[in-house]
């Protein structure tokens, strides 16, 4: 099945792909285990690293070979300044973004399952990096041929989707928590892309295939999918439910794994230039997703494209 939407020609934008939202400075604890409260217990393994949904996904993107641009709010602090740098050394384009003054940087504590992989994660982000309708630059947000934005400020990328549409610019969002204004955002998007919990929080309904069946009839997006961690993927287009099966790899580290999951959705459907049927596309992003979970970070293991057709040709991952 094709996806009903078509992208715009590469040579009419500046960008393949631009995402509008989060970026945050991660420190990553890997731990035996999940502590249990009121006890101690060692640090295996600290890090820091730049994270965040949007500028994740647009450094997955670049990493995939497409042109990207993130368009988004740093502090004027170490973390600040370091998060922006690694977005230029990935190729990300940040002529866009705001460096606000007298603010720090978007802050991530994740705690990291030694044994399994799986994340915990509690956040500190300063009032000064807000954004609202009023912040977004219309030229900015309509540069690319696919706009990313994420859920976390809905009414500013309400207005980054509703710019983008107004050219024939695709939309595209990472959401995963339910807040007020959001069901005005989804009307806006052309492309849902969920966390697993998200469609029942929304909808109330228990079953993750109805959930996503009133999502799809209360905003009528060309696709609806929720991200299932290791099972995969199920996604909705037109009335047909398309089941995408994980990758088994050796999992060291989930965080970002759904923002990669996004960058890999975009730069599979840019490769198949239209053509790409939807299963191949969510074969595509399930197979970067799976290969991001190989290092500590949320972005240290995101596959070049050589890396993710040698996954997919063979169905093992690549040494």
């Amino acid at each position: 099945m094709k996806l009903p939407l078509s992208l715009p020609s590469s040579s009419l934008q500046s960008f393949d792909a631009v995402g509008f939202g989060l970026n945050t400075s991660d420190v990553l604890a890997v731990l035996a285990h999940f502590p249990i409260s009121g006890t101690k217990m060692p640090i295996e393994e600290l890090a820091a690293l730049p994270g965040g949904q949007t500028a994740t996904a647009m450094t997955c993107v670049s990493r995939l070979g497409w042109a990207a641009s993130y368009v988004g709010r740093f502090g004027d602090d170490a973390n600040g300044r370091a998060g922006r740098q690694s977005l230029i050394s990935s190729g990300v384009d940040v002529g866009s973004c705001v460096t606000v003054r007298n603010t720090t940087n978007a802050l991530s504590l994740v705690l990291v399952d030694k044994k399994t992989g799986e994340r915990t994660i509690v956040w500190s982000r300063h009032p000064g990096l807000a954004m609202g309708p009023d912040d977004v630059v219309a030229s900015c947000v309509q540069s690319g041929r696919v706009l990313l934005v994420d859920g976390h400020e809905p009414s500013a990328a309400r207005m980054a989707a509703r710019f983008a549409r107004e050219k024939g610019i695709p939309t595209v969002i990472d959401v995963e928590k339910v807040r007020p204004g959001i069901e005005d955002l989804l009307s806006e998007i052309d492309v849902i892309i969920t966390s697993e919990s998200f469609p029942t929080a929304l909808t109330g309904e228990r079953e993750l295939g109805q959930a996503l069946r009133k999502l799809r009839s209360a905003f009528a997006p060309a696709m609806v999918c929720a991200t299932l961690g290791a099972k995969g993927s199920l996604a909705l287009v037109r009335n047909t439910e398309i089941r995408t099966p994980g990758f088994d790899v050796d999992v060291v580290d989930t965080t970002g794994a759904g923002d990669v999951f996004r960058g890999g959705f975009i730069g599979g459907w840019l490769l198949g230039k239209g053509e790409a049927t939807v299963e191949e596309i969510l074969r595509y992003a399930n197979g970067v997703a799976a290969l991001s979970c190989q290092r500590l970070g949320a972005r240290a293991g995101i596959p070049t494209a050589a890396e993710v057709e040698t996954l997919l040709s063979y169905g093992c991952t690549p040494r």
